[in-house]
C-alpha cells in the first residue's frame, strides 16, 4: 500500500498526464496491454494532445478501482464473455 501512495505522489508532483510508459508502470500492466486495451476497448480513459496519448492518472485510479479481484487484462476483451 505504500508503494502505491508513493507511486502517485511522484506521478501528482508533475503534470497529471502520463504517457503509455508511466501508465503502465502507475498501473501495473505492460505497454502492449495498454496499447491493446485502447484499441479494442475496456481500458482506462486516455486522451489525445496532438499526436501523443495520454492517461490522467485520477482516470487511471478510477479505472483500476473499478477492476474487480483477480482481473486478468488479456481475458479483457471489449467486454467479450
Amino acid at each position: 500500500m505504500d508503494d502505491e501512495n508513493e507511486r502517485a505522489a511522484r506521478a501528482k508532483k508533475g503534470s497529471p498526464f502520463l504517457n503509455t510508459a508511466q501508465a503502465t508502470f502507475y498501473v501495473g500492466l505492460s505497454q502492449r496491454t495498454l496499447e491493446k486495451m485502447r484499441l479494442k476497448g475496456g481500458g482506462p480513459q486516455f486522451r489525445k494532445h496532438g499526436r501523443f496519448v495520454r492517461y490522467h492518472i485520477d482516470e487511471l485510479d478510477a479505472w483500476s478501482k473499478g477492476q474487480p479481484k483477480g482481473f486478468d487484462a488479456d481475458d479483457n476483451r471489449a467486454g467479450q464473455p
